[in-house]
């Protein structure tokens, strides 16, 4: 498996064909669209191209409305999609069928329609709302709202803070012949009326300010409060009926849902298509693009271009363009789940290579090594395939379940390596239902027991995992003919350790000391003057630093299972503690699950690092753009 060799394609075709130039590449699904370079085109008709129109803004508008009808679906008609989308499907003609794409557009905006006069109808209710949540503590005054008072009195409603004495502001106004009637009040303030001579109420003002009195108005309205609140309260019923009449009315409509999702695809496709028609320079009379596309494509490609008589040129990427070159992995069956650990981290640049088949072997055993249980393995394999069978899902989910299934085949058997099922859950049974019991799964060793054999264990394969890393970049810079670099860095350093073997096993010490030469000669051969001392012992410390701390990195494998297996037995323990099966079981698979989830999800993480770091750190180059042909890239359905 590897990295898709590309090719730079450069068009130029008839202005007049664009609509069915565009419609043909995105059948093909293969070409990835650029802006070519103006300085192509020759100094002297740069200048009368420039980019080509499009309806990506009219598209956008209707991508948004579509959303919104599919939320109001959600919302008013029950519709659930679930974890995983159910998707159609159809061939392309059926895909992009006019009649049924236009009566869904109908349909979405006669929802739409009702979704607006549904938020009409809620603006309004909360306007009645709050007038009816002011005119509620006026219902006892039985005076028109309008109402100020006579030709010689002047009459005020007013509000005040519940801690007034109502006593004392009366005795007040009294002495100015003025009246004050309290009428009601709520957790905030109290409400009332006052009466005055008209000559008195600037004093009546004065009076009212130092107790924090205000005056309510209500400009729009006529009539007693109790008038007012009938009419509104009768209005808002109403709202209410016709919120409920226009909800029913969306909810009719889900049977239009499918032709709704495929409209929602089909704008989503024609969205690519105008964003890829903006890239694309035109005079008026041609148009001309540059774009990519994979190797084994070209002659598909080519073809299709005679066909509408296109002028075209293909060529492979240049060094300088290689940080621009779009990179697509073509992976197996085994590989391709792979394909989200490397995109989490990043695409390798076009001139290195697909880790995914170098990285699967240590990535799916490391895993199996960490959760290694028998009963989580079996409970990750049929997950992966129930929702792989079942749900098919797409993208990265898809490749999530399709790695938890080989990921579960490795916990499986290392859980049969360790004896592990749930932790000791058997055999807690057995001595449950059988106190004599001894009954134990057979393992070849087990983490409580060979913490020290696994932590060596764990240790090796880490430095397996290191060597191969070095001998991937050794590989590269082979294909580079960087032959120095591979002595001093690669060479160099496998020396070293060989010699450090064969000291320690008591063979020789001669391979250790050539080692140790080779990496003061090596560590400052790019040097010059005193600064090939000084990185002498840079490289040494680093070196060795970083490899002993890569090393040590793989104690992880340890210790994940370890904790895996403690705390699975932990569980098991607290339910044998009343002396029944049922609480054991009980307890025990509560515990598990518990214990499942945390090392599902810990495993994966601690897993990624050591391939994005201790691996990837010797060899990987990243920064690659992923390849975007402009192609079928939908939700809803599956075009055949």
């Amino acid at each position: 498996m590897a990295i898709v060799k590309m090719k730079k394609l450069s068009v130029i075709a008839m202005a007049e064909r664009k609509t069915e130039l565009m419609s043909g590449l995105l059948r093909l699904g293969c070409v990835e669209i650029s802006e070519p370079d103006p300085s192509l085109l020759g100094e002297k008709v740069k200048e009368l191209f420039e980019p080509s129109d499009s309806a990506l803004t009219e598209v956008q508008e209707d991508i948004s409305d579509v959303a919104t009808t599919m939320g109001a679906l959600k919302e008013y008609a029950g519709i659930k999609e679930g974890a995983f989308v159910k998707r159609e499907s159809m061939s392309v003609e059926e895909f992009i069928n006019d009649e049924r794409f236009l009566g869904a557009l109908d349909t979405s905006g006669e929802i739409n329609r009702t979704v607006a006069e549904i938020d009409r109808l809620k603006s309004e209710e909360g306007r009645l709302r709050a007038k009816i949540a002011a005119l509620s503590p006026w219902d006892g005054l039985d005076l028109p709202l309008e109402f100020r008072g006579t030709e010689h009195t002047k009459t005020y409603k007013v509000v005040c803070p519940l801690g007034i004495d109502k006593d004392e502001v009366q005795r007040e106004l009294s002495e100015i012949g003025a009246y004050y009637q309290e009428l009601s009040e709520d957790q905030q303030q109290k409400y009332g009326i006052v009466i005055c001579h008209k000559e008195d109420k600037q004093q009546v003002v004065e009076i009212m300010r130092p107790y924090g009195f205000g005056v309510s108005t209500f400009p729009d309205m006529t009539g007693t409060p109790r008038e007012n609140l009938l009419e509104l309260k009768a209005a808002l019923k109403k709202n209410r009926v016709d919120q409920k009449t226009n909800m029913e009315k969306i909810a009719v409509e889900v049977e239009e849902t499918p032709d709704l999702k495929i409209l929602s695809d089909r704008l989503l496709v024609e969205s690519y298509v105008q964003k890829n028609q903006e890239k694309l320079l035109t005079n008026g009379n041609v148009v001309c693009f540059e774009g990519w596309i994979p190797a084994e494509e070209e002659d598909k490609v080519i073809k299709f271009l005679d066909e509408w008589g296109a002028a075209w040129e293909t060529r492979d990427p240049l060094e300088e363009e290689m940080g621009d070159v779009p990179v697509k992995l073509k992976n197996n069956w085994l590989t391709k789940p792979l394909s989200m650990v490397t995109e989490m981290y990043s695409l390798p640049r076009y001139n290195n290579v697909d880790p995914n088949p170098l990285m699967a072997p240590f990535f799916i055993l490391f895993y199996g090594i960490m959760m290694a249980d028998m009963g989580y393995g079996l409970l990750m394999i049929l997950i992966g395939l129930i929702v792989k069978k079942k749900f098919a899902p797409k993208g990265t989910a898809g490749h999530l379940f399709g790695l938890m299934f080989y990921c579960g085949i490795s916990t499986f058997i290392m859980g049969a390596i360790t004896g592990g099922f749930l932790g000791d859950f058997i055999p807690q049974l057995c001595r449950i239902i059988n106190p004599e019991s001894t009954f134990d799964l057979p393992h070849l060793f087990t983490p409580l027991n060979d913490t020290i054999v696994i932590l060596v264990g764990g240790m090796a394969l880490g430095f397996v995992h290191v060597i191969t890393g070095m001998v991937i970049s050794a590989v590269i810079k082979y294909r580079r003919k960087e032959y120095m670099s591979i002595l001093w860095n690669e060479v160099t350093w496998w020396i070293v350790f060989a010699g450090l073997g064969l000291m320690i096993l008591k063979v020789t010490n001669i391979v250790l000391y050539i080692a140790i030469a080779m990496v003061v000669v090596g560590s400052g051969w790019e040097a010059k003057g005193f600064g090939k001392v000084t990185a002498v012992f840079s490289s040494i410390y680093t070196n060795v630093t970083g490899f002993f701390g890569d090393i040590l990195s793989y104690s992880r494998l340890m210790a994940l299972m370890l904790a895996g297996s403690v705390i699975a037995s932990v569980f098991n323990t607290l339910g044998s503690i009343p002396g029944g099966v049922v609480p054991f079981v009980i307890i025990s698979l509560v515990g598990n699950a518990l214990n499942f989830a945390l090392n599902l999800l810990g495993c994966y993480v601690h897993d990624q690092r050591l391939q994005c770091l201790e691996f990837f750190g010797k060899f990987y180059e990243d920064g690659g753009k992923p390849f975007r042909p402009i192609a079928f890239d939908t939700k809803y359905v599956d075009i055949k």
